[in-house]
């Protein structure tokens, strides 16, 4: 299996909301077609995205929002469920935090606290848990915001 990185494009949004639509933890926080449609359609202004492409087909995305508590922002990571355990999800978070950690310190991240493989996952790749967010985006759950740092931001 090859793969490829590249800039998101507007006709990946079919494949991207595909994918997010059927996935949790997307389900279970209540996201629905429409709220992705919109999320991409086009992308918000500042963010940068990525898909990972699998055998020439969009396989997964990454959306980035730059400038975030002294560090960049990761927003959405997701792999199709077709695609996963094979290695794409650490290919394209190698990806963004390579080009993160030439231009900043910190990249941030949340995840839900009941999605036990995506908290692994993350900390597999070096993530620290910073604390909880309860009741962020559905009551009675929390998001957990995780930090992979290269350093502090200040040198003495």
């Amino acid at each position: 299996m090859s793969h490829a990185i590249r800039a998101y494009r507007p006709e990946d949004r079919a494949a991207i909301v595909g994918m997010l639509a059927s996935s949790e933890p997307w389900k279970k926080l209540g996201y629905t077609d429409a709220d992705w449609q919109k999320l991409f359609a086009p992308l918000p202004a500042g963010r940068e995205g990525f898909v990972i492409e699998s055998d020439g087909a969009a396989a997964g995305f990454a959306l980035l929002r730059p400038k975030f508590l002294m560090g960049d922002y990761l927003e959405l990571l997701i792999i199709a469920p077709s695609a996963r355990s094979k290695g794409l999800g650490s290919a394209l978070l190698k990806h963004i935090e390579s080009m993160v950690f030439a231009r900043t310190m910190n990249l941030f991240a949340c995840v839900s606290d009941f999605n036990a493989e995506a908290r692994k996952f993350y900390k597999q790749n070096g993530y620290q848990e910073i604390g909880p967010m309860p009741n962020f985006l559905i009551p009675g759950s929390a998001e957990m915001l995780l930090r992979k740092t290269v350093g502090p931001t200040k040198s003495t």
